[in-house]
């Protein structure tokens, strides 16, 4: 038994082709409101104003999250035109260079190949990090960068080299540019938990962290250039304090969860197929460095474990909480899930992994059944090859299952190709279809395919179907009823027509479900219609 390798070299490579399958399938799903088709059309008025110093979402000012995300969007528009699959690649990228990252943080740290691409399949089989990378948002972004600096740091302070400690703070100052203070807080932890243990702060605080700082202070010059050109010094207060704070105190935010434990719940479906091992990994490292009392210990570091509990007890008294909040964390969890998976194996800890790969053939057969009920009374088989492909890749995994393979490898392998197999379903039959119930979407292809002209369409004041925007490549006006003229459109929902107060013809006519707020009543096709509501295209008559 080669205890220094969980996965052979064929089983690694074909692991990475089934991932990329799932990320490249992630590309082409339409849409999804509100962040996601929200963030593409403030990137896309970038691109089609040739604007890149002013943001605004709508019509509106935006003093919210930085600029990196929405230029990165916006140039890959600007190459690629405008669609879903040019927003997204940019993400992709940011999750590529997160992949490496981790890969070479864990070898850093471990010394061992194996776990390097370990920690970086199971970054790749996160649940969140799989969401991200389709419904893009700020956090794929931000999830590469961080991780990028997390390692070049390490490395800075383990060989000394300048270009590293360049690099180092360059990610930095991306990670800042794409969501402001939070990057550097989980930066900042990770490095002060790793020298807490490692006690090589000489290494680190010498005259070479200063070219790490001016590069940081370098980095960052874009985005405060860019908030000065539109807020002023407003802007510059915002991003370099009040965005992180306001968050923290759900100052003019509306508090989300006054729960405590709201992240640590989150990550048993955010860090899927994974979570549970994390939590073993997680109390076990925590009960082994208190019994030692923080003595240094050969083949142990505390980067990954001081780093997750000082982030998360700070997140966690934040009254503004989102499940994406983690995803930047999420690469130094699979870190340190990859060690502990290893060390479990070294140590043959044989009821341990008993009761892990038990539980995961709950949740294999569980989200199996869910799957078949989802194909028969949701999405049907809307594209058969790719059906067979999720169908070939089940097959592959009932047969890890009934395997002679010791647990160790059976629970790492069957844990992966699961998370290959449940994804390429969600990516290519379930997002699919469950994005032609967004009536905005709908709304929009319905323009495009019959030619309407979409300098006379409107919305009112206030709307928000982000959707309609970008699929008719237009960031449509906002107006007052009143102002509307004959042979105009307007966007509008059934509920908002009495404040029309004029004669109109509906053009056209479509269901509307927020999908990202999923109930089983909506999935029910006995329950489903209660559930629309319903958006129109009307043309003012008089």
């Amino acid at each position: 038994m080669n205890q220094n390798q969980l996965l052979t070299s064929r089983q690694i490579i074909m692991l990475y082709i089934g991932f990329s399958i799932v990320y490249i399938s992630g590309l082409f799903i339409p849409l999804m409101e509100n962040d996601s088709a929200q963030h593409a059309s403030m990137a896309m008025r970038m691109a089609l104003n040739n604007d890149f110093l002013h943001i605004f979402k709508g019509e509106n000012p935006y003093l919210d999250k930085p600029h990196m995300h929405f230029w990165l969007a916006a140039l890959s528009m600007k190459i690629f035109g405008i669609n879903h699959i040019a927003y997204r690649i940019p993400a992709l990228l940011c999750l590529a260079l997160g992949v490496f990252s981790t890969k070479k943080l864990a070898e850093i740290l471990y010394d061992n190949k194996n776990t390097g691409y370990l920690a970086s399949l199971i970054f790749l089989s996160a649940q969140t990090i799989i969401l991200s990378a389709h419904d893009v948002r700020t956090d794929a972004v931000l999830t590469g960068f961080i991780i990028f600096s997390i390692w070049q740091f390490v490395r800075f302070i383990k060989t000394q080299n300048i270009f590293s400690a360049v690099l180092a703070g360059l990610g930095t100052a991306l990670a800042f540019s794409s969501k402001g203070l939070m990057a550097i807080v989980i930066i900042g932890f990770c490095i002060f938990a790793y020298l807490l243990y490692s006690r090589e702060w000489k290494k680190f605080f010498n005259f070479k962290i200063v070219i790490a700082a001016l590069s940081f202070a370098t980095g960052i010059v874009p985005v405060l250039y860019a908030y000065h050109v539109q807020f002023g010094e407003e802007g510059i207060r915002f991003i370099l304090f009040n965005q992180s704070v306001n968050r923290l105190t759900a100052s003019g935010f509306e508090e989300t969860s006054p729960d405590y434990l709201f992240f640590f719940h989150t990550l048993l479906w955010a860090f899927l197929p994974f979570s549970l091992a994390f939590y073993f990994g997680v109390f076990e490292k925590t009960a082994f460095f208190i019994k030692t009392r923080f003595r240094k210990t050969e083949g142990y570091e505390f980067l990954t474990l001081g780093g997750f509990w000082l982030v998360m007890l700070v997140f966690s008294a934040s009254k503004f909480k989102l499940p994406h909040y983690l995803n930047g964390l999420i690469a130094v969890l699979s870190v340190l899930t990859a060690a502990y998976l290893f060390e479990m194996y070294r140590k043959n800890s044989i009821k341990k992994i008993k009761i892990l790969y038990g539980i995961q053939l709950f949740v294999i057969f569980a989200v199996l059944i869910g799957i078949v009920l989802l194909t028969v009374y949701f999405t049907g088989i809307p594209h058969i090859i790719m059906y067979l492909v999720a169908a070939a890749v089940y097959g592959c995994l009932i047969k890890v299952i009934f395997s002679k393979t010791d647990y160790f490898r059976k629970y790492v392998s069957a844990s992966l190709i699961f998370a290959i197999a449940v994804n390429i379903y969600l990516n290519t039959q379930f997002y699919p279809v469950l994005t032609q119930y967004q009536g905005s979407l709908k709304l929009a292809q319905f323009v495009n395919k019959n030619h309407i002209k979409k300098d006379r369409i409107f919305m009112l004041k206030g709307y928000e179907p982000w959707a309609f925007d970008f699929y008719t490549k237009r960031n449509t006006p906002r107006v007052d009823a009143g102002t509307l003229k004959k042979g105009d459109y307007l966007v509008v929902y059934d509920e908002h027509l009495n404040q029309v107060g004029r004669k109109y013809k509906v053009v056209d006519q479509e269901n509307h479900y927020r999908i990202t707020r999923l109930s089983l009543k909506f999935l029910n096709p006995k329950t489903r219609e209660q559930q629309y509501e319903k958006m129109s295209l009307l043309e003012i008559a008089e």
